[in-house]
């Protein structure tokens, strides 16, 4: 996903001034996929953006900026963005070179609320548990 030494492209969207700088958590995917899934659930739409690596190994879920200096979900980490290109338009090309979108920008919310991603991935993260002790 977004890491240090990997080119980011800039993709500006006037409309999205919110996210022209957006943070990304990064978790495994089958935890990223289960926490998708709980989040388009909901009563509504909660959920954001999301990019896979070409290898399907993460998913990257566009979070507001400032959300990477109070992360501390454990298995995942949030890289800040800012001044490194991340801008986010309606069907832009992947940020992050080797990347595409699961859920691209326009189909989603401009992304997702950290607190809302955190409780997703928790509960994912417990019915991965369960599945697996069950084996």
């Amino acid at each position: 996903m977004v890491e240090a030494g990997m080119e980011t492209r800039g993709i500006s969207d006037p409309a999205c001034d919110a996210c022209d700088a957006c943070d990304v958590v990064t978790v495994p995917t089958r935890q990223g996929l289960e926490a998708v899934d709980i989040l388009r659930r909901g009563d509504k739409e909660a959920v954001g953006p999301v990019m896979h690596d070409d290898g399907c190994g993460t998913l990257g879920f566009v979070v507001p900026p400032g959300t990477a200096a109070a992360w501390d979900v454990p298995g995942s980490t949030c890289t800040e963005t800012d001044g490194r290109g991340l801008r986010l338009a309606p069907v832009p090309e992947p940020p992050v070179r080797g990347s595409d979108w699961l859920l691209p920008p326009g189909e989603a919310d401009p992304a997702t609320d950290p607190a809302v991603l955190r409780a997703a991935l928790g509960e994912a993260a417990r019915l991965i548990e369960a599945a697996d002790s069950c084996r």
